[in-house]
């Protein structure tokens, strides 16, 4: 399976790694391939760079990991085409750009209406995941915790999902599904509540556990 990543932050270049290490094939998307980091990304890595379109047409498989406030705009660049029918792993949040106060993040989205909801209503014939939001880019693959993590997605495609709890068990995770796209409005803000450690304690190495009887 060939895995597009649209993003080429620390969280594109973390995932795109991760990928790789598993065997697919990546292709890393960026606004700019003449940067000087995604040059030595490229070089380094040995992983294909291309403009959003050309690797969302690449990829089997996308995941998208801009900032949420650019989400919609990267799908556009994507382009619906060839988006449509693929799962997207969806790591964004709808965090705003005014600075936390107390540690706690601002949103541009409120509880009765999530990002996910958004980008799902846009492009009906995609089959986002809302995976890899609720902890740092540095736990992503294999975290070296006390047990294994879990990790709590949701979407409206369960072979989707399954799909996506394969990858999550690969990577060293654990998954819980929360049923359908509606869930990403509880499951979005738990970035907040990850960072609000981060922010007060400097404290980036936690991940949430989910415990059953």
């Amino acid at each position: 399976m060939k895995v597009g990543i649209i993003g080429s932050g620390d969280v594109g270049q973390t995932l795109a790694k991760a990928f790789k290490s598993e065997g697919y094939e990546v292709m890393l998307g960026t606004r700019d391939t003449s940067k000087e980091d995604i040059v030595q990304f490229n070089n380094e890595a040995k992983i294909d760079v291309g403009a959003f379109d050309e690797v969302a047409k690449f990829g089997d498989l996308l995941v998208l990991c801009v900032k949420g406030g650019a989400a919609k705009h990267a799908l556009q660049l994507a382009g619906k085409e060839n988006i449509s029918g693929k799962i997207i792993i969806d790591t964004t949040n709808p965090i705003g750009d005014k600075p936390p106060v107390n540690g706690v993040l601002n949103s541009f989205t409120d509880l009765n209406n999530s990002l996910m909801e958004q980008l799902q209503k846009d492009y009906p014939d995609a089959k986002f995941v809302k995976c890899f939001n609720s902890v740092g880019n540095l736990l992503m693959y294999k975290p070296n915790l006390s047990s294994t993590p879990t990790m709590f997605i949701c979407g409206n495609d369960d072979v989707a999902k399954k799909k996506v709890t394969e990858i999550l068990a690969a990577f060293g995770w654990e998954a819980a599904d929360m049923g359908k796209a509606e869930a990403a409005r509880a499951i979005e803000p738990l970035c907040n509540l990850w960072c609000i450690d981060g922010f007060l304690k400097n404290d980036w190495t936690h991940a949430f556990k989910l415990l059953k009887a």
